[in-house]
């Protein structure tokens, strides 16, 4: 409802982020299932903004999301690995790409329906570690496929690549603003690692090297300072012949997990939060299959609507860049210039960890308004996702701890407000 005006105990807030290093597929996390993946992260995400720690009974409900796992709920596996009593329960959210951020979506929803809890929301994947997965024949035994049918196949169910081929022309996206896009993220990439960006959100794993030892692993490896232009545009097309879409402007496959601290507003002071980011409003959109990469700005475009907020008001954006052409084409739709998304580089340098990466979005935000320091900057994270869909998550940085005169509420309750145009 326009103008609406959530109490403090109702408003959500996220106080706290923190993420793994986001790994290949295969490389330095492959020893490690989802569950010990995330389970660091939920231990790390009890060490409160004061320096204080959050008694792990005080978890209200773990909320994760996970897209290729073995199933039987990681959330819950991943809280009773981390040390959380068994009275704290868990669930486990699949809206493949975007189960991290609906995730997120969902815990902020059960603090505004007045929960009034504590709870730990985000994603993670082990492509590494996921089951191999087989239908059951007429006669017993398994037809193995390599991934799930996300719409039937009389509208059109095309692999991703494929998908961002159909992306690429029926925008006009062209193949050197893609290639643009993907060294800037990898540069990007780079130069926020080299400044320490990234320190305060990586929690280090502990993973086995092929000798059989353990090796701590504390950074992304996916970034590449090999990369030029010339070495970009020397990539094939993958997906299409005389197309665009190459290994170079795509994403590739990564292991990690990202999770973040959310609560009421009230509740946040409580535990003494200086500042957090204030989810306004979200939402889910769907679009047609054959163009599944556009499925961010539908959803983006409906919620900014929603919120009466308009593109160049955004601070922040981040957007899961799972290839060059879908990430252009949704920037482009909205009326947000690419150089303004993803400051810190995204997936196409860090890696796609499907069910992990719309948490890393939130994770990324709430580290880079922390940077800014700029009191009700306004911050978008959006992510496409398989079989036609979209969501989006609009976010207020604020500084719980200002309460200027004439505001008995309070500055952060002020905040909560829908942002006028």
């Amino acid at each position: 409802m326009p103008g609406l005006l959530l109490p403090e105990d109702r408003q959500p807030v996220i106080i706290a982020a923190r993420r793994t290093p986001i790994c290949r597929a295969g490389g330095a996390l492959k020893s490690l299932p989802a569950h010990r993946l995330l389970a660091p992260v939920l231990c790390s995400l009890l060490n409160l903004p004061d320096g204080g720690t959050l008694p792990p009974a005080a978890v209200t409900d773990v909320v994760i999301g996970n897209a290729v796992g073995g199933g039987g709920n990681v959330a819950r596996l991943a809280a009773l690995e981390a040390g959380l009593p068994a009275s704290v329960p868990g669930i486990t959210v699949d809206r493949q790409c975007g189960s991290g951020l609906d995730a997120i979506v969902l815990a902020s929803r059960l603090v505004a329906a007045g929960g009034n809890g504590l709870y730990l929301a985000g994603g993670v994947e082990s492509i590494s570690t996921a089951p191999l997965r087989a239908h059951r024949t007429a006669d017993g035994t398994p037809e193995f496929f390599t991934r799930a049918q996300f719409a039937p196949s009389s509208t059109g169910d095309p692999d991703m690549g494929v998908a961002a081929e159909n992306v690429a022309a029926h925008f006009g996206i062209s193949r050197a603003r893609q290639d643009e896009l993907a060294l800037r993220s990898h540069h990007r990439a780079l130069a926020a690692a080299a400044a320490g960006s990234f320190d305060d959100e990586i929690v280090a794993l502990q993973s086995v090297d092929h000798a059989g030892g353990s090796r701590d692993v504390r950074n992304d490896d996916g970034p590449r300072a090999s990369l030029t232009a010339a070495l970009m545009g020397r990539f094939p097309p993958v997906f299409a012949e005389g197309g665009s879409v190459t290994a170079g402007n795509s994403c590739f496959d990564a292991d990690g997990a990202a999770a973040v601290l959310i609560t009421s507003l009230s509740r946040a002071r409580e535990l003494g939060a200086g500042d957090g980011l204030l989810v306004l409003g979200s939402d889910t959109a769907g679009v047609e299959p054959s163009l599944l990469g556009i499925g961010a700005a539908a959803a983006a475009e409906r919620l900014l609507a929603a919120q009466g907020v308009a593109a160049a008001e955004l601070g922040l954006v981040e957007f899961n860049e799972a290839f060059a052409s879908q990430t252009l084409a949704c920037l482009d739709q909205l009326g947000i210039a690419p150089e303004q998304a993803n400051q810190d580089g995204g997936a196409l340098a860090l890696g796609h960890a499907y069910g992990a990466s719309g948490a890393v979005l939130v994770t990324r935000l709430l580290a880079q308004a922390r940077r800014d320091r700029e009191d009700g900057q306004l911050a978008l994270a959006m992510i496409s996702i398989a079989g036609g869909m979209g969501t989006a998550a609009l976010l207020r940085y604020c500084l719980l701890d200002e309460r200027p005169s004439g505001s008995p509420e309070g500055h952060a309750h002020s905040l909560a407000q829908r942002p006028s145009t």
